[in-house]
């Protein structure tokens, strides 16, 4: 991105790192002589989801993981994704050599996800929760209604930990510590609220054997030992306590985005965003785009998401006071289209 514009395309926090979490990444710098060893992460994960931590695999970042079940998975017969939805599944399997289908949600309902949608022999199935880039949090019950012996379903909860639902005390409609389902691969990262793009640290939650066969498609020592080190952190009471109230503050920052694009004409927003951004329709989107990176502000292009199209712009949240000013100027910008 450009120097000088306010990012509002990236979907990565970028408040200060707490010390609880800069402490065991730098301490690290001074152990770096010695091999990775992802014991102790991997079993501060799978306490933090009541999991065995053979349940547990430490991934380079959650995209790392599409590219191991996609070379690891090469026999199955008929993958989907379920779409609008990140890309980088998609693309692990077609550079696989997968020949994909695609499951276009719609806009009239919400984008909101119809089990009944997925062929039903379909036998590697992926679906995000909250999916990026629509925000939308499809309901447990429906993405576990998927989940069926012989299919492997993925669910990509890489923004699971924005969400905030009042009176639930943790992350609504998370499929992650649910070992009854079968074939059911939940995916997660730590880029999002904590900042840490650049370390590449995630982990995939499943069956034991399902991620034995998974790693065997994974380099050796695949997690560098500062990224081990934030896993354990994160993973801790004190940062899933700090995680809960940075989604609840975020829900607010969110439902304020909404409101404010809700007021501009010939803008909509899709379904009930509950993540970090939001998804919206007018017309010429792609050169609204253009115009708005010229007066300072960067948005995320939607012709790039399939069942989407140039019409749609994603957006993150950011305080209120970015947003004020940036449905300010996207105002402007529609004004002077007309």
């Amino acid at each position: 991105m450009a120097p000088g514009l306010v990012d509002l395309a990236v979907n990565v926090r970028r408040q200060p790192m707490p010390q609880w979490l800069a402490g065991p990444i730098q301490a690290t710098l001074t152990e770096l002589a010695a091999y990775p060893s992802d014991t102790a992460a991997t079993a501060a994960v799978a306490a933090r989801h009541g999991r065995d931590p053979a349940e547990v695999l430490l991934t380079a970042g959650a995209a790392q993981a599409f590219v191991l079940i996609a070379q690891t998975l090469r026999d199955a017969r008929r993958p989907v994704v379920v779409h609008p939805q990140f890309t980088e599944p998609e693309a692990a399997l077609r550079n696989a050599g997968h020949r994909v289908e695609r499951v276009l949600l719609r806009e009239a309902d919400g984008f909101r996800l119809d089990p009944e949608l997925v062929p039903a022999d379909a036998d590697l199935v992926f679906v995000g929760n909250p999916t990026n880039p629509t925000s939308v949090l499809h309901p447990a019950a429906d993405v576990a209604a998927l989940a069926r012996p012989g299919r492997v379903l993925v669910v990509d909860e890489a923004f699971a930990d924005t969400t905030y639902r009042a009176g639930v005390s943790g992350e609504p409609e998370s499929l992650a510590a649910r070992r009854d389902l079968p074939g059911l691969l939940v995916l997660r990262s730590l880029t999002k609220t904590w900042g840490l793009a650049g370390l590449r640290i995630g982990y995939a939650l499943g069956p034991a054997e399902l991620l034995a066969r998974l790693a065997t498609a994974q380099p050796l020592w695949a997690v560098a030992t500062p990224a081990l080190a934030a896993a354990t952190a994160c993973a801790s009471p004190v940062a899933v306590a700090a995680e809960r109230r940075i989604a609840a503050e975020l829900a607010a920052e969110r439902d304020h985005l909404v409101e404010r694009l809700s007021g501009v004409p010939d803008v909509t927003v899709a379904g009930r965003p509950a993540s970090a951004f939001v998804a919206v329709r007018l017309a010429g989107a792609d050169q609204v785009r253009l115009e708005l990176r010229k007066r300072g502000y960067a948005v995320r292009r939607g012709d790039t998401f399939p069942g989407l199209g140039a019409d749609w712009l994603r957006i993150a949240v950011r305080d209120t006071a970015t947003t004020d000013a940036f449905v300010a100027t996207l105002t402007d910008v529609l004004k002077e289209r007309q």
